[in-house]
């Protein structure tokens, strides 16, 4: 009877989380489907494309779109809800050895467990691999920690993080200059798919059990942090080892004839990435388990269901990255390479643009994020405005980014005065939009980015005989900057707005709001 009753509930949960699924993958598919038909124009205006090489970016497209469903699916039942009792179990243990430990802990477990990170890992010269990894780990680790102690004891993010953005770009000046973009886009490739959703809950857990008048705009920053760290580790680590090269191993492309060629290639590259996902994910598993064990935080209908969260997230990050590297990042390299070799070369910057524009919002992170803010914000700070000022800021930084592809102008001139310009705006808004913006940051520079912005960029600057590790490098890094000016420039307009109503007596206020609704019945009408 017992064992009727479990399996009718956990057929329940499935049936309620497969409805969610339609749904998730509905929206992927709307995120995907504007960057699918640039690349399809472009193969017939600009960059002809064999076929095979077009079915692998379609299939690719299809993976994407499927797997980002099921990863948001999964983030949402299990990362969030996990990275939450977390946060809210450690500040009710009143202990602030405990807190630091577990802080820490929680900072390079995820990280270590970051697919984005291992494949930057693999591209860097002088340096093993896990000897990076497990640096990067380091950073992030204690600056979660870090992070976690401005809320606790309240300390101004805006003073904080000016004070390590000072740090941080007067300690690169003394790193190799051919290892510094290398740093700067470790800390853009940590907060990827795994670490996003987790690291975010966990400040929401922690700014949850506050009352006071700051406690929502203090959720924030925890991302923020963990960006800087990494980008600081690695300058260190560079200056130890003085690497003399950073290397980006050329993406090539398969020559494939038939539709069961293109499927072999993805089948071939399927056990590498459900082994890199095993991997990643494990470490999460453990921490889940441990947690249940000593907390008993959840009731066994929530393990049910954040056990199905767990399968749904490896599907959706197997199929994901099989996706993007299989049938994305080949098409990227191909049309950077075929636009620089041309005469018009200078039209990467306006294609760069719109791709940059679309591209974020296939970004599994992302998504997590601005469901986030609208929810903690109430729906003062919508998802779709959200979308808007990200797909603003990574345009102008794949502009950027091309423009020094082509020109090879040092990264400093753009990455000093657009870290300025951030953190002086954030003199001039509430806290809530400077943590939701340096977090934003580090969000929009994911998978997306190191798979298909980057080899893009690596194809162009090979192509227009540029130094790759100088001028191809360092998109990461730019992404990761320009949200924090377009998203606080929401703020400051919003703030000003909010102010303005206010200032206005009430029955101007409802006459306005009459006014607007006696317009939207006549437009209706």
């Amino acid at each position: 009877m017992l064992t009727d009753l479990y399996w009718h509930e956990r057929r329940n949960i499935i049936i309620s989380i497969n409805e969610k699924l339609k749904e998730k993958i509905l929206e992927s598919l709307f995120s995907v489907l504007p960057i699918t038909c640039i690349v399809l124009l472009m193969s017939m205006i600009l960059v002809p494309m064999e076929i095979g090489t077009l079915a692998l970016f379609l299939m690719g497209a299809l993976l994407l779109t499927v797997g980002m469903g099921f990863f948001q699916l999964g983030a949402e039942t299990t990362m969030t809800i996990l990275g939450q009792g977390i946060g809210g179990w450690m500040i009710k243990r009143k202990n602030i050895y405990l807190i630091i430990i577990v802080s820490f802990l929680v900072g390079a477990i995820i990280t270590v467990s970051e697919p984005d990170l291992q494949v930057l890992a693999a591209q860097v010269a002088s340096i093993p691999n896990m000897v990076l990894i497990w640096t990067v780990a380091l950073g992030v680790g204690i600056f979660l920690v870090i992070a976690v102690l401005r809320i606790l004891f309240k300390v101004s993010l805006k003073k904080i993080i000016t004070i390590f953005y000072i740090a941080l770009f007067l300690l690169s000046f003394f790193s190799p200059d051919a290892f510094t973009a290398v740093a700067f886009d470790s800390g853009g490739v940590t907060t990827g798919p795994m670490t996003v959703p987790f690291i975010m809950a966990i400040g929401v857990g922690l700014s949850a059990s506050r009352s006071d008048a700051e406690s929502v705009s203090d959720s924030f920053g925890l991302i923020a942090f963990c960006s800087i760290g990494p980008i600081l580790m690695v300058l260190l680590l560079g200056m130890i080892y003085h690497p003399s090269e950073a290397t980006y191993n050329a993406v090539e492309i398969v020559p494939v004839i038939t539709s069961q060629d293109v499927m072999f290639q993805f089948l071939q590259a399927l056990p590498q990435y459900i082994h890199e996902v095993m991997i990643s994910i494990l470490p999460i598993i453990v921490v889940f388990i441990l947690f249940q064990i000593i907390a008993k935080k959840y009731s066994k209908r929530q393990v049910i269901r954040m056990s199905i969260g767990f399968i749904y997230t490896i599907i959706g990050l197997i199929l994901f990255l099989t996706g993007v590297n299989v049938g994305f990042a080949p098409v990227g390299n191909l049309l950077g390479s075929s636009l620089a070799s041309t005469n018009y070369s200078w039209i990467l910057i306006p294609i760069g643009m719109v791709i940059g524009y679309y591209i974020v919002k296939a970004e599994p992170a992302v998504q997590v994020l601005n469901n986030q803010v609208e929810e903690i914000t109430g729906g003062s700070i919508s998802a779709s405005s959200m979308n808007l000022c990200l797909s603003i800021g990574v345009a102008f930084a794949v502009g950027l980014a091309m423009v020094r592809v082509l020109t090879g102008i040092n990264i400093y001139y753009i990455l000093i005065p657009g870290y300025i310009i951030a953190l002086i705006l954030s003199h001039f808004v509430e806290n809530v939009f400077v943590g939701i913006a340096f977090d934003s940051g580090g969000v929009a520079s994911g998978a997306m980015t190191t798979t298909f912005l980057l080899p893009m960029a690596m194809g162009a600057c090979l192509a227009a005989g540029g130094d790759v590790v100088k001028d191809a490098f360092g998109i990461v890094a730019m992404v990761a900057m320009t949200p924090l000016i377009a998203i606080q420039i929401m703020g400051f307009i919003y703030t000003r707005k909010a102010k303005q109503l206010e200032a206005l007596p009430v029955e101007e206020v409802s006459d306005d709001i009459i006014l607007l609704e006696d317009e939207e019945n006549e437009n209706d009408i």
